[in-house]
């Protein structure tokens, strides 16, 4: 399962944490160092699964420049960070489910969402599909909807089914665009494609109730 990346620092922008945060940026370069790792499908394995739960650099960091040294590998790159991605949302939705206090709580008061926690939590579930489906493939912190999921009570299987869809579009999406367009869309990747899929979603999510009340 291993994947051999050369060294070519062309993945991603190392502008992303915002200046002055030292742990993220910290993180945020280990983060990409392991993509010039032998083991780098492990890695990126690893950075999934936590990522879902309590990491704060998405695994999109560590997939870029992995794809961008293996075109040819693009797929089996953004099979693994699915697969991973979604066995630690599962997770995320037992720490949610099970050890709110002890390790939810402090998650989500790190990522500065706890205020908003208790306001939101009795409208969560209403919307569960679609709050899911938005934050699995736009920037929006992927743990906060993994925990909150688990802490509201939402069925694992629409969790599950809704994760597995959002995270497959997500990964898949960036997978193909670096496949066929290569170094020349990253910038678009990096910067642009959580608006592009959010306004994707909002036409679908219109399209459904147009379908419904029309």
């Amino acid at each position: 399962m291993g994947l051999h990346s050369t060294p070519q620092r062309v993945g991603i922008s190392r502008s992303q944490p915002k200046a002055g945060d030292g742990m993220i940026r910290a993180l945020y370069d280990w983060t990409i160092r392991l993509a010039d790792h032998p083991r780098a499908l492990w890695a990126l394995a690893f950075v999934a699964f936590i990522e879902s739960s309590v990491f704060p650099i998405p695994p999109d960091v560590l997939m870029i420049p992995m794809i961008l040294a293996r075109p040819s590998r693009a797929f089996v790159i953004a099979g693994v960070a699915l697969v991973a991605s979604v066995l630690g949302g599962l997770l995320g939705y037992a720490i949610g489910a099970f050890a709110f206090e002890e390790v939810g709580r402090p998650v989500l008061e790190t990522l500065g969402k706890s205020d908003a926690a208790e306001a939101f939590n009795t409208r969560f579930n209403d919307f569960g599909f679609w709050t899911v489906l938005i934050a699995g493939v736009t920037p929006f912190p992927f743990k906060v909807i993994t925990i909150m999921s688990g802490w509201t009570g939402m069925p694992l299987a629409t969790f599950t089914a809704t994760a597995i869809l959002a995270r497959g579009l997500r990964f898949f999406v960036v997978a193909v665009l670096l496949w066929r367009f290569g170094a020349p869309i990253r910038d678009f990747i990096e910067r642009r494609l959580g608006l592009v899929t959010t306004l994707f979603l909002l036409c679908l999510f219109g399209g459904f109730l147009i379908v419904r009340y029309l």
